[in-house]
């Protein structure tokens, strides 16, 4: 299970650490647990069924307390956002997760996200012997990815790299990431005078980085990359794709020295699936109905949408819409069923822009059952499927964090 995230520079994978202070009195108070070692195995777990582990997350929840914070993206399936004390995207998640006093942090969502929390993350916690310790972030199911992040790959990144210095352009460029990357290629932002910046903020981050640079190289969303600059008036011609297999990027000195944002070929599986006919036939079916995206989805959706917005600024358009508005949101199908039921008594029509469904898989992976096997395994004092950016990684990664918040 470990072998995905064990391959990724900067992180370290702790599947299980040595038992806590939790443990103790745990064990003493739950015998059943300490005298059967076979309870918190993970192949026990995914031979039950989802609706069996409601009581026993919710016992677990509440015996583990204050010490355990429990975060869901708002791409998780229902059966474990429930459980959520706090919902969100996923920098949302991660401040969250800064601002809590909570031991461990239990994150339903995808790797780069458990990533970005250990970032963010407090070392000044203490334990019940007075200690400085530091909080723990814990990722359910290790297999929980993210395409987009995967698609931009530290060694291929810093091949890149290279490739603009040995042409003259790296002095001039200003590496910029989604927070939908790997704690890695953050850190790599970081080093060379770059930041973070997140869907909501891009338009910022661009304009911070022209400052500092003629151009800028955007990873890992070329879709977020494009639609951010074309709002602020560049030209496609002069955002040039990097194709990280092909020679040079595929591109020309030419073109790549002419370009202000230069875009890596990279896009989020969930999003790309949404097409300018899906805008089209929406509008023929349902007519006076308002269709809002995500900037992850392609340009040519993009421009035919209403609005463009976070995931975060996608539900604040439905919260304050009047009663009877209608809406297409181009985004992960969880959401959009979720929003459909919370809105359907003030009478607003909320659908998918694409009815075949867009489901992010990855985010799937965690189910109840994993989330119950992580917790029940705190319960004995086991942290399972720990999450640690490496400290190098984390130095530069967090400086690239802390300019997004200076902007």
């Amino acid at each position: 299970m470990n072998s995905l995230l064990e391959e990724m520079p900067g992180v370290a994978v702790l599947p299980e650490a040595p038992p806590t202070s939790v443990s103790a009195s745990s064990l003493d108070s739950n015998p059943s647990l300490a005298a059967n070692p076979e309870t918190c195995s993970l192949e026990n777990y995914l031979a039950l069924p989802d609706h069996s582990m409601d009581e026993r997350i919710a016992a677990a929840r509440e015996k583990l307390g204050s010490q355990v914070i429990l975060l869901g993206h708002h791409y998780q399936r229902d059966e474990v956002i429930r459980f959520a004390d706090a919902t969100g995207d996923s920098y949302k998640l991660s401040k969250i997760a800064a601002q809590t006093g909570a031991r461990y942090i239990v994150f339903c969502g995808v790797h780069f996200m458990a990533e970005s929390a250990d970032l963010l993350g407090r070392e000044d916690l203490t334990d019940e012997q007075g200690n400085t310790i530091a909080q723990q972030v814990i990722l359910p199911d290790l297999n929980a990815g993210c395409s987009m992040a995967d698609m931009a790959e530290i060694s291929q990144v810093e091949a890149a790299w290279e490739v603009l210095t040995h042409l003259g352009l790296s002095d001039e460029t200003i590496p910029l990431t989604y927070m939908n990357s790997a704690a890695a290629i953050k850190a790599f932002c970081g080093e060379r005078g770059g930041l973070v910046c997140t869907s909501s903020n891009a338009r910022a981050a661009f304009e911070w980085a022209f400052e500092r640079g003629k151009r800028i190289f955007f990873l890992p969303d070329q879709h977020l990359g494009r639609n951010t600059g074309y709002a602020m008036g560049i030209p496609l011609d002069q955002m040039p794709v990097w194709d990280p297999w092909a020679l040079q990027g595929g591109q020309s000195k030419a073109n790549l020295e002419a370009g202000k944002i230069i875009l890596w070929k990279g896009h989020c599986s969930v999003h790309q699936r949404f097409l300018p006919s899906h805008v089209d036939q929406v509008r023929a079916k349902y007519p006076g109905i308002q269709v809002i995206v995500h900037p992850e989805c392609r340009w040519e959706v993009c421009q035919k949408a209403d609005a463009l917005g976070s995931t975060e600024r996608l539900i604040q358009l439905v919260e304050e819409a009047p009663e009877g508005s209608m809406f297409a949101i181009g985004t992960e199908i969880h959401l959009v069923n979720r929003l459909a039921k919370r809105f359907a008594e003030q009478g607003k029509k909320i659908i998918t822009l694409d009815d075949s469904g867009c489901l992010c898989t990855t985010m799937y992976r965690i189910s109840p059952q994993h989330l119950a096997w992580a917790l029940e395994n705190l319960i004995e004092g086991r942290v399972v499927n720990q999450i640690q950016v490496k400290k190098t990684v984390k130095h530069w990664a967090r400086i690239a964090l802390d300019r997004m918040l200076e902007i």
